[in-house]
């Protein structure tokens, strides 16, 4: 009877707000013109991964597994742009500030999703640069189409099964406080500190996600170069050597932009007091500025996507040469 009551009690104080309040940033003057900024970064990022994508898709040079990968990462960058920015957007210049429980951890669990897809498909990225300088011979039997397909397949299946964990332990937290997120999204770390029941399972959880989600591939990308490093010491021609490096160029600056502003803010965050102003600044520049660098990096530094770029450029001169000589044909037969 005791402990029927004890768990009528406790579903009793058991507390699920309707709604959360995004506070975005506090007492800062002409802040609107940062969100515009955003949507200006949202608008090069749609169209620069856009354009990408259409490359791969329309050059059949560019039909490899590495460009398989490639395009992933264009898809993971546009999506995870698409799960944040607009709705930011929407949000604030706006004031639609007061997003719905529900809502609240859908966003979350898209915005994680992507950037969890961007890591590890860089990580996919570095073992196909290692397998191609350590067994260039072997690489195309490594390294094949079907094998890509299978690893992305398996990447989602992981990162859907893993942050669904993530966001399924929010829904074991009461909020009988305040439902004022200072954030300008519905990150995790805000919504779970609301809590005020036991999240100390939340709290472990966001420190495994950093070493597993962050750490981990990173970690692996390190090991990955620095065996490359090992293999380009026993190539003995040095122009082939590098050719080799610079075919890893693009790969090292995503993995700079992308892992570099992620690990010092976590970083700052722990051992730097900074105001939420400061924080909010620093976490939406690095969610959003990589996914918009990344295709611009990828076109200007690889030479294979720049030469299918030429090809296709004079294949449409060429074509419109033609079109108007089939016109002045047309026309002076009438």
């Amino acid at each position: 009877m005791s402990s029927m009551q004890s768990n009528s009690s406790a579903n009793a104080t058991f507390v699920r707000p309707a709604t959360f309040f995004l506070n975005g940033f506090f007492n800062i003057p002409h802040v609107k013109y940062y969100y515009v900024f955003l949507s200006f970064v949202y608008v090069v990022t749609v169209l620069g991964n856009s354009f990408i994508m259409c490359i791969i898709y329309s050059a059949r040079r560019l039909h490899t597994a590495k460009y398989i990968a490639v395009f992933h990462l264009a898809i993971s960058d546009l999506c995870g742009s698409s799960a944040l920015i607009p709705k930011v957007m929407d949000t604030f210049l706006f004031d639609h500030q007061v997003v719905s429980y529900e809502a609240c951890l859908a966003s979350m669990f898209f915005v994680y999703h992507f950037m969890n897809l961007q890591s590890l498909t860089l990580l996919v990225l570095a073992y196909d640069r290692l397998v191609a300088i350590s067994s260039p011979l072997r690489y195309h039997v490594i390294v094949t189409k079907p094998a890509m397909f299978l690893i992305i397949g398996v990447m989602w299946i992981f990162s859907v099964t893993y942050l669904s964990v993530i966001v399924g332990l929010v829904n074991r937290l009461s909020f009988c406080g305040s439902n004022v997120l200072n954030s300008y999204f519905c990150d995790h770390r805000p919504v779970y500190r609301l809590a005020c029941n036991d999240n100390s399972m939340n709290i472990l959880m966001g420190k495994i996600s950093f070493g597993l989600l962050i750490c981990t591939p990173l970690i692996m990308i390190i090991i990955s170069y620095f065996c490359i490093a090992l293999a380009l010491l026993k190539i003995a021609h040095g122009g082939d050597r590098i050719k080799a490096i610079k075919t890893c160029t693009s790969h090292l600056m995503l993995v700079a932009i992308s892992y570099l502003p992620i690990i010092s803010n976590n970083i700052a965050s722990i051992t730097i007091y900074s105001d939420s102003n400061t924080g909010i600044i620093n976490t939406s520049l690095t969610q959003t500025i990589p996914p918009m660098l990344n295709p611009i990096i990828y076109t200007l530094k690889t030479e294979e996507v720049m030469q299918s770029i030429k090809e296709m450029y004079k294949r449409h001169k060429v074509n419109t040469i033609i079109e108007r000589k089939m016109k002045c044909r047309r026309s002076n037969a009438k």
